[in-house]
């Protein structure tokens, strides 16, 4: 498998921790600039499929060298992708000016970065590997302290299915807490209901009646954990 090329751009770390993430998914080939000057350089020379980078960096800002890639005929179909701080307006309009393909908020929320990245480098989320698991979630709406509770279908590195009669509207904000098959501690994270599956119109007439749900702030290492407990669940369906 061919893996993209991103190029990440920070003077924060957000790379290295996005490294991390994808340590044992080996999806991505990471390149790294710690300023505007290293990522147009290594733009020119690399050729990412796609670029991640803050709006504020040492030598050249963000926005500025997303200029510079994007009337450049040769980088300009690149796809950037620039990190902000949306309390200051100024370099948002900024960004929004320069032309760049997305903006994520700083500071770095990993999950929602590799959705966008996803988006972008044209992965389709659905088509993530999905493990099938029955296992009891605990979820509510963030502002709600009364939970409810259902049975999983199956896990993804990206959310989780959950049967459900009544599931709750589309981008509806949730706490979720769920506990793997063979692990002791519970993971509690925050998602959101990204597609419901109920009558009359079913997206998947195959599933039940329920919703999918994206996690949105999974730590790196219950990511690890996930990650480990679906290659071991695959592993141990194949045959011989």
């Amino acid at each position: 498998m061919i893996r993209k090329k991103i190029l990440l751009v920070d003077a924060d770390g957000f790379s290295r921790e996005w490294e991390r993430a994808d340590a044992d998914q080996g999806e991505y080939e990471f390149l790294v600039a710690c300023s505007g000057v290293q990522a147009y350089e290594s733009a020119v020379y690399d050729r990412p499929d796609l670029i991640v980078m803050n709006a504020v960096l040492p030598e050249l800002n963000g926005d500025e060298c997303c200029c510079r890639l994007k009337t450049h005929p040769d980088l300009k179909k690149i796809p950037v992708v620039l990190v902000v701080d949306l309390a200051h307006q100024d370099m948002l309009d900024r960004c929004r000016r320069a032309g760049c393909d997305d903006l994520i908020p700083g500071p770095v929320d990993w999950s929602q970065m590799t959705e966008v990245c996803r988006k972008h480098l044209r992965i389709q989320l659905g088509a993530a590997p999905r493990i099938p698991v029955r296992m009891t979630v605990f979820y509510g709406p963030a502002s709600d302290r009364r939970k409810l509770s259902n049975y999983s279908i199956n896990i993804s590195a990206g959310g989780l299915f959950i049967e459900t009669d009544s599931p709750l509207p589309m981008n509806t904000p949730l706490d979720l807490e769920f506990v793997l098959p063979g692990q002791p501690l519970p993971i509690s994270c925050q998602g959101r209901v990204a597609w419901v599956n109920e009558p009359p119109k079913k997206q998947n007439p195959f599933m039940p009646c329920g919703m999918g749900v994206q996690f949105l702030d999974l730590s790196v290492e219950d990511m690890h954990l996930v990650r480990s407990f679906m290659r071991q669940e695959f592993e141990s369906r194949q045959p011989g």
